[in-house]
């Protein structure tokens, strides 16, 4: 155990161990043995990673936004730098691909980038007042501190998103990440030091989010939240921060349709729903949560699907030939066999999986075969809870007005996929499905200049893009009298 690296808290430009004397073990989920050590960080400290950022904000606003591009510019390239250590501590941590791992760092850098070429674009208004000799000035103003809680699915990707317009829009930042996956985003600590951004201008926690997180939720210092979780949690920032009024953005559950109609691609469709099922595990708030089928085709489509199911390779993340890792924890791994339970208690078919895979290589570790689902009715629970792994629901439908009857019974609203050729069709969609995001004839992935918002318990605020930019920043109006 004395080869487990140990990490400290990032306050201020400094390393710091944490009072409380405790750490917190980080397990890999493909053997469960403990990767390293990080610090069970303490509401204390937490108030002074915000004070920090608040001193350093008065004079990182002051810098021409280019500068702070610079800076990030800099950070970008230090993470390509560290591409393959980044990739392979994710694997560790979280049990991604590294391929996937590699993806995730290369986007973590492009986030960065993709913000800091905004620092010429933070642009206010001038509009004729009612008045004589005057004018209306609408400034665009950095908010303050801004705090960063991450899930941990993406973890170093999410801090990136969250960071980089953060920064260049002249807040500082204090970044939360989970428990679960907090190695690669507390590199990013030493790679900040390295390119010489500002002390106190980014600061990365780690602590038990009840105390260090309420701690940073609650503080009048915090001037903005965003965050990537689940629904409830993010339920319960938005009330932490009510009582200062502070804004929030939040990212949070999913429960995407994907739709097959009768005219629709049967490959193409088969390739997509297979990556935005079983991508990741099946953790991805975007993924394919439960698929609909036209009646017409479902045989075909089905018999096709199950059979790439199958073929799907479960095992070592580290090895190229692996198509899909473990689940990120325990807990997660006995939500799907509760799901499993659950849905055959309710009258569904194991069509494929649906259990830990046998043999050697699967005795420690968070393993779950892709499973598929069918003679699934809308009412069963699979339909509406978020599994956020590898399950996947099946059901036919014979009608447009069924389908986005089903596809729109859902407490969440973040995310929907729809295959057909027919425009009319991809238009009433558009029309009719109360979602944020939509994907037609391809299967879920954002990018950086579209909009990432989430509609009903999936969240407000959004992120990516130029609405997304506007979150970090605060306007301030001036009506500016002058003589004639």
């Amino acid at each position: 155990m004395s080869n487990v690296k140990e990490y400290q808290l990032f306050i201020n430009g400094e390393w710091r161990t944490s009072t409380s004397g405790q750490t917190i073990d980080i397990v890999s989920p493909s053997t469960e043995e403990v990767v390293a050590r990080v610090q069970n960080g303490t509401a204390e400290e937490a108030i002074e990673a915000l004070e920090a950022a608040d001193k350093a904000q008065k004079e990182w606003k002051k810098l021409p936004a280019r500068e702070r591009a610079d800076y990030l510019y800099a950070l970008a390239n230090e993470i390509d730098a560290n591409s393959d250590y980044l990739a392979e501590l994710l694997v560790s941590e979280q049990g991604k691909l590294l391929k996937v791992a590699k993806g995730e760092v290369a986007v973590t850098a492009s986030f960065i980038r993709y913000a800091a070429e905004g620092a010429r674009r933070i642009e206010g208004d001038i509009i004729p007042s009612d008045n004589p000799n005057e004018q209306i000035w609408i400034q665009k103003v950095p908010r303050g501190v801004v705090v960063a809680i991450t899930a941990w699915n993406f973890p170093l990707a999410l801090a990136g998103r969250k960071l980089g317009p953060a920064l260049v829009a002249g807040n500082t930042i204090v970044i939360k990440p989970t428990s679960e996956t907090p190695l690669a985003t507390l590199e990013l600590g030493n790679l900040a030091q390295k390119v010489g951004i500002p002390a106190g201008v980014i600061n990365i926690l780690t602590g038990p989010g009840r105390a260090m997180g309420n701690a940073l939720v609650e503080s009048p210092i915090c001037k903005m939240v965003t965050m990537t979780g689940s629904t409830p949690v993010g339920q319960q920032i938005a009330r932490n921060a009510a009582n200062n009024l502070t804004h929030v953005q939040l990212e949070l559950g999913g429960k995407a349709p994907f739709i097959v109609f009768e005219d629709a691609d049967i490959d193409a469709a088969v390739a997509s729903a297979l990556h935005s099922r079983f991508d990741n595990c099946g953790q991805v708030c975007t993924c394919n949560e439960r698929m609909y089928v036209h009646e017409g085709i479902y045989d075909a489509f089905m018999e096709k699907f199950i059979a790439a199911t199958k073929a799907i390779k479960v095992g070592n993340p580290m090895l190229a030939e692996t198509d899909m890792g473990p689940k990120v924890n325990g807990s997660e791994l006995k939500h799907m066999e509760e799901l499993v339970a659950i849905s055959i208690k309710e009258g569904a078919t194991v069509a494929t999986g649906g259990k830990r895979p046998e043999g050697a290589e699967f005795e420690k570790g968070f393993w779950f075969e892709p499973t598929v689902l069918t003679n699934v009715t809308q009412d069963m629970t699979i339909v509406h809870e978020e599994s956020f792994g590898p399950i996947l629901p099946v059901l036919k439908f014979s009608s447009f007005e069924e389908v986005i009857g089903f596809a729109n019974d859902c407490e969440y609203g973040l995310a929907a996929m729809v295959f057909t050729n027919d425009m009319n069709t991809i238009m009433k969609c558009n029309d009719e499905l109360e979602y944020g995001e939509i994907y037609v004839n391809r299967g879920h992935g954002e990018q950086h200049q579209g909009f990432h918002n989430g509609y009903k318990l999936s969240g407000s605020g959004g992120e990516d893009g130029k609405y997304g930019f506007e979150q970090y920043l605060e306007k301030k109006t001036f009506y500016i009298r002058h003589k004639a």
